[in-house]
C-alpha cells in the first residue's frame, strides 16, 4: 500500500527549522522592507515569515523601533567608504549624497529614519568616517562631533522630503502662488519668486545645504557646558 498524498507527516520527517538569531531576524526584515515597505516589518509579520511566535523574537529585539533601528543599520552598510578621489569637503558630500540616495531607494524607511536611533557596527562606521573627514579639514574636534548630527539631519530630512514626490498639479500650484504674489503684502515674496524654486532639481539644494552646513561647522563653537568642559578649549 502506497502512502496518500495528503498523509500527514511525522515532526520527525520534517527538516528543522534555522535556529532564531538577531541575524536572521533583521535579514528576514530587510526582505520584507524591500518587498511591501516598512509598514509591513512588524513583529507578527516576521513571525509569519520565521514559522515561529511574535514573543520569541522579543528575546532578540525589544520592540519595533528597535527593529526599525536595526534594518536602517543593515541597509547603511550599502553606503560604503568615502570616495577616493576629491578634496575632503567633495568626499564627504559624496558619503552623504549616498546615504541620501540608500533612503530615497526605501521611502518608508527614510520617513523612519528622522527619529530612529541606529547603533550597529554599520552606523558607527559611517559616523567615523565622517569624523575623519571633518577632521581632515581641520575641524575643532567638539564641532566635528555636532557637525555630524546636523549633516546626517539634512541628508535624512531630504530623502523624507522626496519619499513621495509632489504631483506636477502641486507644483504648479504652489508656483502660481509664488508668483501670484503682491508685492505690497509680501515684497519679498514677490522679489524672489523665482528664486524659492530655483536650481536643477533636488540635488542641487541638498549639495547647496552640504556646503552650508559644512562651513558653518567649522566656523562656529559649540556652547561651553558641565557636559562638554572641554568644548572652550577645543575651539579657542
Amino acid at each position: 500500500m502506497t502512502n496518500r498524498p495528503d498523509t500527514p507527516r511525522s515532526r520527525r520527517e520534517r527538516p528543522a527549522k534555522p535556529a532564531l538569531s538577531r541575524a536572521g531576524i533583521v535579514a528576514t526584515a530587510v526582505a520584507v522592507l524591500r518587498a511591501e515597505g516598512l509598514q509591513k516589518v512588524t513583529m507578527r509579520r516576521l513571525a509569519q515569515e520565521l514559522d515561529t511566535g511574535p514573543a520569541s523574537l522579543y528575546v532578540y529585539v525589544r520592540n519595533t523601533a528597535e527593529l526599525h533601528a536595526a534594518v536602517l543599520d543593515e541597509l547603511l552598510g550599502t553606503v560604503g567608504p568615502a570616495p577616493a578621489g576629491g578634496s575632503w569637503r567633495e568626499r564627504l558630500r559624496g558619503v552623504l549624497t549616498s546615504y541620501t540616495a540608500m533612503l530615497l531607494e526605501h521611502p518608508s524607511l527614510a520617513r523612519s529614519a528622522l527619529t530612529a536611533r541606529p547603533s550597529g557596527p554599520n552606523y558607527l562606521d559611517l559616523i567615523e568616517t565622517l569624523l575623519a573627514l571633518l577632521d581632515e579639514g581641520g575641524v575643532p574636534p567638539a564641532q566635528a562631533a555636532w557637525g555630524v548630527d546636523l549633516l546626517l539631519q539634512l541628508a535624512t530630512a531630504t530623502a523624507a522630503e522626496h519619499a513621495d514626490e509632489a504631483s506636477e498639479e502641486d507644483w504648479d500650484a504652489l508656483r502660481a502662488a509664488l508668483h501670484s504674489a503682491s508685492e505690497r503684502d509680501r515684497p519679498h515674496i514677490a522679489a524672489l519668486a523665482g528664486h524659492l524654486l530655483s536650481g536643477a532639481g533636488p540635488e542641487d539644494r541638498m549639495a547647496w545645504g552640504f556646503e552650508v552646513l559644512i562651513a558653518g561647522i567649522a566656523r562656529t563653537a559649540v556652547p561651553v557646558s558641565p557636559q562638554h568642559p572641554t568644548g572652550s578649549e577645543e575651539n579657542s
